[in-house]
């Protein structure tokens, strides 16, 4: 697909900072940065090499001017977009960079779309579908191993293994079709036995790559974690604890949090969203009835529950309370206060939470923090390989496209052995490759693409 307009869009973030960027892609690009920036070696950008950086002037159509920049000037095919590119890199700040795009559009650009740019980067052939869902996940990424594995995905490890997948099945349906075009003629087609092994295989290539979905949502999403316990246990002591820094105003007052707070942390390498709840308590008090509300409401929503219990004292009702509450949840019992003697036994919570991880904590002196972290790592990654180079199912649509591909390919293992004719193999097939394409953007409809690509920032 061939574009014929030119787009434009402010590519950096919009507040105050040393570089602003303008980006223009289009096959008018150079031509309109021509009009509007003045190098000092006084030549146009179009007589000048591919992939070079200018150093000039921005001015209106007075020759006034609006700001000293940087230009990057960049030849088509070699670009992003495969089309002509060219950056303004002119100074931070809202005003600047409004001005340069109000030339920028004045001059023949129109204002770039959602994800735009990278739309025009997939149309055009430079990456496929799920290497330019990567490019979002690449700007979403919580920690190292998040943002490696959506690197590894830019760069097609996933793409690759897809590839390789839907080119065993176009190499079987073209023997099947072809067998049936030339059913009277004397050639070798290949046998059913043969298919049937190297759908199987197909299939169980397809199946390893589903069961790495859920180990992908943990790296691309993070795993909500709600810390809970009744007030004044450590809660607030135990978030900044993980995040380092004093980021929960603690207090010996109860109840000092009264509302959830959420905040990121990076529990080697997988993104955790931590939610620091109110205690939950009985209480008269408006707001603290709120808070104990929107507690009970993150511990609903929470993939993993951090259950907060004071060591130094006995077991009391709201102890018990929530023990009960939260037993059938995949579920981190720490005993708080680890530096004071202890008057809770890790055996009095076992009776309670059988199976369930038990942790003795400091929060205030930190004892006990680094094998929280390994116990909440073993917990969500036990008995999977973790993050590594090979390709990992991030997206929910991926996964979805693979089990349709899965049930199309199981569908014809059927129909192999039922001995239904050529024709319905062909199908099944059809079926099969079609699902397959919706990953790589073979046959992804203008539906899915847009709902992809308007979760984009402008500009990108």
């Amino acid at each position: 697909m061939k574009n014929e307009d030119t787009i434009c869009a402010i590519s950096t973030p919009i507040g105050e900072g040393g570089i602003g960027i303008v980006r223009i892609s289009g096959k008018d690009a150079i031509l309109i940065a021509d009009k509007i920036f003045f190098p000092k070696r006084n030549k146009k950008l179009s007589a000048l090499p591919s992939h070079t950086i200018h150093y000039g002037e921005i001015r209106d159509d007075s020759k006034e001017k609006i700001d000293e920049a940087l230009v990057s000037i960049m030849k088509a095919p070699n670009t992003y977009t495969k089309e002509d590119v060219v950056e303004i890199n002119c100074h931070g700040g809202a005003v600047p960079l409004k001005r340069v795009m109000e030339l920028v559009i004045k001059n023949g650009a129109r204002l770039a779309e959602p994800g735009e740019f990278t739309k025009r980067a997939f149309l055009n052939g430079r990456i496929d579908l799920s290497q330019a869902e990567a490019v979002i996940d690449i700007i979403n990424s919580k920690t190292d191993d998040s943002l490696r594995l959506a690197v590894n995905q830019l760069s097609g490890i996933l793409s690759k293994k897809v590839n390789a997948i839907r080119e065993e099945l176009i190499s079987i349906i073209a023997s099947v079709e072809a067998s049936i075009d030339f059913v009277d003629e004397d050639i070798e087609f290949i046998s059913r036995h043969e298919m049937g092994k190297r759908i199987k295989k197909a299939v169980d290539e397809i199946e390893a790559l589903i069961t790495t979905a859920d180990e992908g949502r943990i790296y691309k999403e993070g795993i909500a974690t709600a810390i809970i316990g009744r007030p004044n246990v450590g809660k607030s002591s135990l978030l900044n604890a993980l995040l380092k820094e004093e980021r929960a105003i603690v207090t010996p007052v109860p109840g000092t949090t009264r509302d959830v707070i959420e905040e990121w942390v990076n529990i080697k390498g997988v993104p955790l969203r931590i939610l620091d709840t109110a205690g939950i308590r009985h209480t008269e008090d408006i707001v603290e009835i709120e808070g104990v509300k929107r507690s009970r409401e993150a511990i609903k929503s929470a993939d993993l529950i951090l259950l907060l219990i004071d060591g130094s004292v006995k077991l009391n009702e709201e102890d018990k309370s929530l023990i009960e509450e939260v037993g059938n949840k995949r579920l981190i019992v720490l005993l708080n206060k680890s530096d004071l003697p202890p008057l809770v036994k890790k055996s009095d919570i076992e009776k309670a939470l059988p199976e369930k991880e038990i942790v003795s904590i400091s929060a205030l002196t930190g004892e006990g923090i680094d094998r929280l972290r390994s116990v909440i790592h073993g917990l969500l990654f036990k008995g999977r390989i973790t993050a590594g180079e090979r390709p990992i199912i991030t997206n929910l649509r991926h996964k979805t496209a693979l089990e349709k591909t899965k049930k199309a390919l199981e569908t014809l293992e059927g129909s192999l052995k039922n001995e239904m004719s050529e024709e319905f193999l062909a199908v099944d097939l059809r079926g099969a490759l079609n699902a397959l394409g919706e990953i790589t953007g073979e046959t992804a409809t203008e539906d899915i693409l847009n709902r992809i690509f308007e979760e984009f920032c402008v500009g990108k």
